[in-house]
C-alpha cells in the first residue's frame, strides 16, 4: 500500500460537512480504487466548533485557512470557502504555491482568477480540480475535459441554477406569481435572503463562463456574457407559453458561430416535448452538442452537500491516482483569446408580450412595423384580461381595458427584433415595456 494522500479541508459548511460525512461512509472504498489510503490531516473553519465527525476529529484544526495551505502536513488542499476573492484566493494562491494540488468548488473564483490560477498549478506541476464548481454532482467538467476530448463542440447549454428552475416550475404548475413563490423559496432555503445573485442570472454567468472556456479552448470571460435574469417572467408569460406548447426555462447558452463565441443567459422558450423542459424543480441539466458524439445531456442534482461532495472526491481520487491534467483543457499558454460574437448575431425565433391600447388597427399596426424590419410572424394571438369584479366599485368597461398580445416570430436576428419594438415603443402604441424571451431550438 502506497503512502496515504494527506488532504487540508478549508470550509465545513454545507459542503464540506458533505466531503467529511462523504469520506467517513466511502474512506476505505475510496482508498482501495486509489491504491492508497486518504487521511485528512487538517481543517479550517470560523470556529472549532464546526470540527465535527470521526474524520475531522483526528485532524489538526487551524483557525486560519492560509496557514493550512501552507501547512507541510498535507498535499492537497480543499477550499471550500467560496467568494471570488479574499481569504478564498489566498488560500488557494498559497497552495499552488506550496507546490500543493487544490481541489475547489468555487465557481465565482475560477471565474473571475482561473486563468492566474491555472497558470500557477501549471507552474508547480500540481493540479487544479474544480468538478464541483458546475453544476454540483453532475460530472460536466469531466466530460468535456476528458470524454470529449477527441471531438469540436458546437454549443453547450443548460440549466445551471437550481433555484431559478424552482421558481420557474413553480410557477407553472401552481399558477402562482413570480413574489410569491420567490417567498416560498427562500423559506424553504432554497433562494437567499438577497436572491439577486441567482434569479438576476449571475450564478449561471460564473458557471457558463467555465463551461465556453472548456468547451471552446478559450480563456475564462465572464464579462463577455449577455446576463438577464427570471425577475421580470410573469405569470402571464408562464400560461401564455404554455397554451403555445412551451416552456419557459433559465438556460445559459454558449455556442460558436462565423462571428465568434455567443454567451448568454437569459429566460427562454423551450418545446414542452424537448428533454430539458421535462429538468422541473432544483436539478440541473447541461448538454453539449458535439461533431462525433453528437448531443449529450447530463441530468443531476446541482445543488447541496452531498451531491456537491461527490464531485470533489471525484477530484480528490484523481489526485490520488496521480491524474493531472491542464485545468481548462490546454495549457494556459495555448488557450485562445475569447472571441465574443455581438448579441445582435443572435438569429432565431422570438415570443412577444405587448400590451396594447384597446383600438382599433392596432395589431395591424404592429404587424406592419415588425414587417418593416423582416420580421415574420408565426402568430399572434389577443387575450382580453378578466380583471376581478371589486364590490361597490364602478367596473371599468372592457374597452378601456389594455389588450395583451402575444406574438410568435419564424426566425430572425436579434437587432432587427430590437430595432421593430423601439419603433413600436416610439410610436406609443403600448402602454409598458414589451416582454421580449428568445426561443431556444433544442
Amino acid at each position: 500500500m502506497k503512502e496515504p494522500l494527506k488532504i487540508g479541508i478549508a470550509g465545513l459548511g454545507t459542503v464540506g460537512g458533505g466531503l467529511l460525512e462523504l469520506l467517513a461512509t466511502h474512506g476505505g472504498w475510496l482508498g482501495d480504487i486509489a491504491g492508497r489510503p486518504i487521511e485528512v490531516t487538517g481543517v479550517a473553519a470560523k470556529s472549532r466548533a464546526e470540527q465535527k465527525g470521526p474524520v475531522a476529529e483526528k485532524a489538526k484544526w487551524f483557525p486560519d485557512a492560509v496557514a493550512l495551505a501552507k501547512d507541510p502536513s498535507n498535499s492537497v488542499f480543499v477550499e471550500l470557502i467560496g467568494g471570488d476573492s479574499g481569504i478564498a484566493k489566498a488560500c488557494v494562491e498559497a497552495a499552488l504555491d506550496a507546490g500543493k494540488h487544490v481541489v475547489t468548488a468555487n465557481k465565482a473564483l475560477l471565474a473571475k482568477h482561473g486563468v492566474d490560477l491555472a497558470r500557477r498549478a501549471e507552474k508547480a506541476g500540481v493540479s487544479l480540480n474544480f468538478e464541483a464548481a458546475v453544476a454540483g454532482g453532475i460530472p460536466i467538467i469531466k466530460t468535456l475535459r476528458e470524454a470529449l476530448g477527441a471531438n469540436e463542440v458546437t454549443r453547450v447549454y443548460g440549466i445551471l441554477n437550481g433555484t431559478c428552475n424552482y421558481i420557474l416550475t413553480k410557477m407553472q404548475s401552481e399558477k402562482l406569481p413570480f413574489a410569491d413563490v420567490l417567498k416560498e423559496a427562500q423559506a424553504k432555503g432554497y433562494a437567499e435572503a438577497d436572491p439577486t445573485f441567482d434569479i438576476g442570472g449571475f450564478d449561471t454567468a460564473h458557471k457558463l463562463a467555465l463551461l465556453t472556456s472548456l468547451a471552446f479552448s478559450t480563456r475564462v470571460a465572464l464579462d463577455e456574457i449577455h446576463v438577464e435574469g427570471i425577475e421580470n417572467v410573469t405569470a402571464e408569460d408562464i400560461e401564455a407559453a404554455d397554451s403555445l406548447g412551451y416552456r419557459i426555462k433559465l438556460l445559459g447558452v454558449a455556442a460558436q458561430t462565423e462571428k465568434g463565441i455567443l454567451a448568454r443567459v437569459s429566460p427562454c422558450l423551450v418545446y414542452k416535448d424537448s428533454a430539458i423542459a421535462e429538468v422541473s424543480g432544483v436539478t440541473n441539466a447541461v448538454a453539449i452538442d458535439a461533431d462525433f458524439s453528437g448531443t449529450i445531456l447530463l441530468v443531476g442534482a446541482g445543488a447541496g452537500g452531498r451531491a456537491t461532495a461527490s464531485a470533489v472526491a471525484s477530484d480528490i481520487l484523481d489526485i490520488a491516482r496521480g491524474t493531472t491534467l491542464p485545468p481548462f483543457v490546454l495549457p494556459t499558454s495555448a488557450l485562445r483569446a475569447h472571441k465574443a460574437a455581438p448579441l445582435d448575431a443572435h438569429y432565431g425565433s422570438y415570443y412577444v408580450r405587448l400590451s396594447l391600447e384597446d383600438k382599433p388597427g392596432m395589431m395591424a399596426a404592429i404587424a406592419t412595423r415588425m414587417g418593416d424590419r423582416g420580421i415574420s410572424l408565426e402568430s399572434i394571438v389577443q387575450h382580453r384580461p378578466v380583471a376581478p369584479h371589486v364590490p361597490g366599485a364602478t367596473p371599468v368597461p372592457a374597452s378601456k381595458a389594455p389588450v395583451s398580445v402575444i406574438i410568435i416570430t419564424h426566425e430572425t436576428t436579434e437587432e432587427a427584433m430590437r430595432k421593430a419594438l423601439e419603433t413600436i415603443v416610439a410610436d406609443g402604441k403600448v402602454t409598458q415595456r414589451p416582454q421580449v424571451i428568445r426561443i431556444e431550438e433544442l
